[in-house]
């Protein structure tokens, strides 16, 4: 069994609700079954689907939703995204019941953010469980192991049921399943989305783009739309957990571009999966594509489940001069360029170090990548 980074139990407090973001599949309900399991509190659980729950925790009737929780230590609503206003109703619960705690899980920020939010301001914790992580792998493997198996991870990414999968075709199977029965599910049942057809023709466009400045102009000729609605799309798939939108940094030089973004998918399964592409390393032209766009999202759950506040972008100048993630923590710069084969020391740009004389910069490739990522 594969530990979670997170131990419910640490993270739950009385008279507060624990929120706990992720995409579908990504293994919230496992984690949450897992800490059920082993509690010694007195607990209701129950699902954001069950229609009766939505009605009684959307109702906003005081009398009722205190008769719902009462008796209890711990109330656990799963996939609490399908509940309308379900902030206003935990409030209620976390305001009347001296002791009690609440655990909310949501599979789309964009729809549990705005019910949440406001509602629950200085009552919730806030966590996100991504697909898991290279950090979450290296307490069952040695460093040897993880690099051993990085081609793996390269192509089918790193899904729970994809990881546990014995063969290639059943992590195809699995992968193909959670784009076309998971994915888009939250998305399509949004207002104003036609159909699932626009929304996978656009990913695949952002696939074959990964590492690249994406223009939505192009997109939106490419896949007939409007500029404003591709980009309202690229917005709700990153709210849904599909894609990490990545702007440009820029401080100092007039030449240094800002106006465009970079978009990462959340796991390369998933990514291969959006085009059914699944041959292996040695049969295909887009490695560095996947090498890059592995090493941003592990940094990035990295960079959550350890607590370090970065922000991140690219730098790229018109002439050229380019850096794949700028990372701003602590008040400095970190300079990342990713290599999947050639000069392994690489380049710093000379505008970037003539720029940014205080930053960092480091070429991250196959030898020294886990220290970048664990």
């Amino acid at each position: 069994m594969i530990r979670r980074i997170y131990k419910l139990e640490e993270l739950i407090k009385s008279n507060k609700v624990l929120v706990i973001y992720g995409p579908r599949r990504a293994g919230k309900t496992t984690l949450l079954n897992e800490f059920l399991s082993g509690t010694q509190l007195k607990y209701k659980l129950d699902s954001g689907d069950n229609i009766r729950t939505q009605e009684l925790l959307g109702s906003q009737d005081f009398n009722r939703i205190l008769e719902y929780a009462s008796g209890y230590e711990l109330i656990v609503i799963d996939e609490a995204q399908q509940i309308p206003n379900v902030g206003m109703g935990l409030k209620i619960i976390v305001d009347q019941m001296p002791g009690i705690m609440v655990i909310a899980t949501g599979s789309s920020s964009f729809d549990l953010a705005g019910a949440v939010g406001e509602p629950l301001t200085g009552r919730k914790t806030t966590v996100t469980l991504y697909p898991i992580s290279y950090l979450e792998l290296s307490s069952m493997y040695n460093r040897y192991e993880l690099k051993e198996r990085l081609d793996e991870f390269l192509i089918f990414g790193s899904y729970p049921e994809v990881i546990t999968s014995k063969s290639s075709r059943e992590k195809i199977t699995v992968l193909e399943e959670i784009v076309n029965s998971y994915l888009l599910k939250d998305i399509l049942a949004l207002d104003r989305i036609k159909g699932s057809r626009v929304l996978l023709e656009l990913l695949k466009l952002i696939a074959f783009q990964v590492g690249s400045t994406v223009s939505l102009n192009e997109l939106a000729t490419q896949v007939k739309l409007d500029v404003k609605t591709v980009g309202r799309y690229l917005d709700i798939f990153e709210k849904a957990f599909v894609l990490k939108r990545i702007g440009g940094f820029s401080r100092n030089l007039r030449k240094e571009i800002v106006s465009k973004a970079k978009y990462y998918f959340l796991d390369n399964g998933i990514r291969n999966a959006v085009i059914s592409q699944f041959n292996s390393l040695d049969s295909r032209n887009d490695t560095g594509i996947l090498w890059e766009n592995f090493m941003v999202t592990e940094r990035l759950k990295k960079c959550a489940y350890k607590g370090i506040s970065s922000s991140f972008y690219f730098w790229r100048t018109y002439d050229g001069h380019e850096i794949d993630l700028v990372e701003e923590r602590e008040g400095r710069l970190f300079g990342y360029e990713f290599t999947w084969s050639g000069d392994k020391k690489g380049k710093m740009p000379r505008d970037w170090l003539n720029t940014y004389k205080n930053a960092g910069f480091m070429v991250i490739n196959k030898e020294n990548f886990l220290d970048f990522i664990l």
